[in-house]
């Protein structure tokens, strides 16, 4: 890779925040942490109250990017047909019935699964195999998704009459969990002020989906030094109460920690992030600005953190606390998306049992 090629991926990242900044008001690590995923190959879980923008933003990537679209509503009586397809008997030229297959709305490149937990499980687990294997088994027979292919869903945090919790083995399968927060004054002004113009999106084409794919492969060229690998993997490990890099708080507050797939979205992550900063290495404080959206919905909390109300993102906070978590975390602003609103700490004199001090 060669600078202008690190200098183009960069200038396509600003293009693309510029113009989802015309739809999308605010939510500037939503939206970051959104194309990140895009440009990394995950699906990501926007959760949110009603009216935060949530469909607004996907609409608008799919006019970013240039791609085909399709949105899914999710409710108690929806089908795993009505999401894959179906074989529908029909009839040939010559008169005798055959079977078709009717592909459904998720043969698309951008899926928005909208309030994903008002369906029912058995719907859910229609998503499975899309989302991980990009490919959907009917009848027997594996038919392949066009790429890219991305499943961007939304649920409310509220409401729990009528919703089904989404089951841990669909949660794993999406990179980030980003929550999507209310704006404040400026923003709602600026909000109403624009939806008085138009509700329509008004974001044009940056780059097309072979583009996005180029992008792709020019983010996986982007080195990983030993040292920020192991600090990576051992922050996912210190999820585990069980792993000999147990932290503290995990061991008091976390069921069950995060899966070999946090890791992946994590360094594949980072150099993405590493990129769109214009440096051909991952540091870390892409390490720590992506460790919020990558684990907070795969932390599974026991009683004690629910009695206590703790929250995973809090749990997360405790364990970089335990890290000593490098000083350019704190030059680079607070975390992702972190609800607790806290950096973890960030300046620490002595050496960490984790083996590395916070320089």
């Amino acid at each position: 890779m060669i600078e202008q090629d690190i200098r183009r991926f960069s200038d396509t990242c600003r293009r693309i925040f510029g113009q989802i900044a015309r739809d999308v008001i605010g939510q500037r690590d939503v939206v970051e942490g959104t194309v990140i995923a895009m440009i990394a190959g995950g699906n990501v879980l926007l959760e949110g109250v009603p009216g935060v923008g949530k469909t607004r933003l996907v609409r608008s990537l799919g006019r970013v990017f240039d791609l085909p679209f399709s949105r899914i509503q999710f409710t108690p009586d929806l089908m795993p047909a009505d999401v894959t397809g179906t074989n529908l008997i029909v009839h040939d030229e010559a008169g005798n019935a055959v079977f078709r297959f009717q592909p459904g709305p998720v043969f698309s490149n951008i899926v928005l699964a909208d309030e994903i937990n008002r369906a029912t499980p058995k719907t859910q687990s229609a998503l499975l195999e899309a989302m991980q294997e990009h490919c959907v088994t009917v009848m027997g027979v594996s038919r392949k998704i066009a790429e890219p292919f991305f499943v961007l869903a939304t649920q409310n945090p509220i409401e729990q009459d009528g919703t089904y919790p989404l089951p841990e083995a669909q949660t794993d399968r999406f990179m980030f969990k980003l929550i999507v927060k209310n704006p404040d004054l400026a923003e709602y002004k600026q909000i109403v002020g624009m939806t008085q113009r138009t509700m329509d999106e008004v974001a044009d084409k940056v780059c097309t989906g072979g583009e996005l794919l180029a992008l792709r492969r020019t983010a996986n060229e982007v080195l990983v030094a030993e040292p920020v690998l192991d600090y990576a993997l051992k922050v996912c490990c210190a999820t585990h109460a069980e792993s000999e890099f147990a932290s503290e708080a995990a061991k008091k507050y976390v069921r069950l920690g995060a899966s070999p797939r946090a890791g992946q979205a994590l360094i594949s992550a980072a150099k993405v992030l590493a990129l769109m900063n214009g440096r051909l290495n991952v540091a870390y404080s892409d390490i720590n600005r992506l460790v919020y959206p990558v684990l907070r919905h795969r932390l599974k909390l026991n009683f004690e953190a629910i009695s206590e109300r703790i929250s995973p993102d809090d749990v997360i906070t405790m364990i970089l606390g335990e890290f000593n978590a490098p000083r350019s975390f704190a030059k680079n602003g607070a975390p992702m998306s972190a609800e607790s609103g806290a950096a973890a700490p960030s300046d620490r004199k002595k050496k960490s049992r984790f083996g590395r001090s916070g320089k």
